[in-house]
């Protein structure tokens, strides 16, 4: 009997593993982007071998600082956002072996044990005691016949690949982070030597001031706007700590802790060159942009999804049997006589629902067609991150040569201006305007030459990270 019952199982196995061959749902391909051949501000460059898999490196070594090289170790290990990225993408792993696990049957092994007794009636007779022992071991298996559990599968390992692709965007965001606030700190260090020596001119043309004063060949307003111009210096001196502390309390937390836990030694002399500009073409960011991938692993997660809900249309089958013992004393419990087991199958078909599972298919179509366009945008917003830095660097590398010239002459005519006040053929409003106006100079090319550090690195995270190896 157990023979003839096993054969008329076997087709039934056979009908559900061919049927679980299929998938129902569409099949995922990566959607269409229009990719230009070059970048329009970038002319001149040669194309790049796409860089699939390029370790992007410690691309901020290029700037040559130990300090910031210390910080960024630092970044990888302690920041608080890659931690939380990191255990997402864990967790992300983790429902992918769960949701393999779903393919194969489950087994389970149980025992129970009972012992019961009547009275018979109150009066003692036909009293009895009955004692019931059973071990079995189950199996249960929900073939996988139309795809269901392996598009979830497949979306589960999209999420996945997804998540890691998040947790590489987190890092690069949080190291680009890190080195733009190091150059705002670096820069505020440079700003306050600058007007440090402000000062001490301002204060050195005071003492002139108060000289041509007591020997009475200048007013009082001269000392008095050269008293002005030199608190007014002092104030911009103390008031640079501000920038600077607010860039060291950011590093602070990006590393990891407080900020009364990091300080950083001033370092006025710092004056890195932005590094060169490597040879690249627009494709290449479809390989290198962690955020691009996590937006095209999103639009895969959201095409499996749909097949999810197509397989709502077919029924669920279920496999299940088990094999075990039953008998009333414990130690016969498995004698072949007492064997005991069972198989069978259930299957079930959703017949209405008013339309639920077609509006499910719709919304997970018009989920994937979100994701495609988010896919879609998100790489025209590279490209233009690739653009907007190429052109600045392009103007600020210009620019600096203009303004560095600028200063120059700014400052001699601020010491031309204040020989002649000395001489007394100039008023001294003149070398106040002269005075003022160069330190401006010297400003801006002070600012110009942190925002061409800045916008390089900008660059290379709009680039994906560093440019080590095959991108030079």
């Amino acid at each position: 009997m157990s023979k003839l019952r096993l054969r008329s199982l076997v087709p039934l196995l056979l009908a559900a593993s061919a049927l679980s061959a299929c998938a129902v749902g569409p099949n995922y391909h990566r959607p269409d982007v229009t990719t230009p051949p070059a970048f329009k501000e970038a002319a001149g460059w040669t194309p790049a071998v796409p860089a699939d898999g390029l370790d992007r490196g410690d691309w901020w070594t290029l700037f040559g600082d130990a300090t910031l090289n210390d910080l960024e170790q630092r970044v990888e290990v302690n920041n608080q956002n890659l931690k939380a990225a990191a255990a997402a993408y864990d967790e992300a792993r983790a429902l992918v072996a769960e949701d393999r696990a779903t393919l194969f049957p489950s087994l389970d092994l149980t025992g129970a044990g009972t012992r019961s007794h009547t009275n018979g009636g109150g009066s003692g007779a036909g009293a009895s005691t009955n004692s019931n022992y059973q071990a079995a071991l189950g199996a249960s298996w929900a073939p996988d016949i139309w795809g269901k559990i392996r598009r979830t599968l497949e979306g589960a390992k999209a999420n996945a690949q997804a998540s890691e692709a998040d947790l590489a965007n987190a890092r690069l965001s949080a190291q680009s982070e890190l080195a733009a606030d190091y150059v705002q700190l670096r820069l505020a260090d440079a700003d306050k030597d600058l007007l440090q020596r402000t000062v001490e001119a301002y204060a050195r043309s005071l003492k002139i001031a108060e000289n041509q004063y007591a020997q009475g060949v200048a007013a009082q307003s001269d000392v008095l706007q050269a008293q002005t111009q030199l608190t007014g210096a002092q104030s911009s001196l103390v008031g640079v700590e501000t920038s600077r502390d607010q860039a060291e309390h950011a590093i602070a937390v990006l590393v990891g802790v407080a900020p009364a836990d990091l300080t950083l030694a001033p370092q006025p002399d710092w004056a890195p060159q932005p590094p060169p500009t490597p040879q690249v073409v627009p494709s290449t960011l479809l390989q290198r942009r962690p955020d691009v991938a996590a937006a095209e692993r999103n639009a895969a997660a959201a095409s499996a999804q749909i097949g999810v809900q197509t397989a709502g249309y077919f029924p669920d089958l279920t496999l299940s049997g088990s094999y075990g013992f039953g008998s009333s004393a414990l130690g016969s419990l498995f004698k072949s006589s007492n064997a005991l087991w069972s198989y069978g199958g259930d299957a079930a078909e959703t017949l209405f629902n008013a339309g639920a599972t077609t509006a499910a298919v719709r919304g997970a179509k018009a989920t994937y067609q979100e994701n495609v366009a988010t896919y879609r945008q998100t790489v025209l917003t590279a490209f233009q991150q690739v653009e907007d830095a190429l052109a600045a660097a392009r103007v600020l590398q210009n620019q600096e040569v203009y303004q560095r010239e600028s200063s120059d002459y700014a400052d001699k005519a601020a010491q031309i201006l204040l020989n002649e006040y000395q001489a007394g053929t100039v008023a001294y409003t003149a070398v106040v305007t002269a005075q003022a106006t160069a330190l401006q100079a010297r400003q801006a090319l002070l600012t110009i030459q942190g925002q061409r550090i800045t916008n390089s690195i900008t660059l290379i995270e709009a680039l994906g990270g560093g440019w080590s190896g095959a991108l030079k």
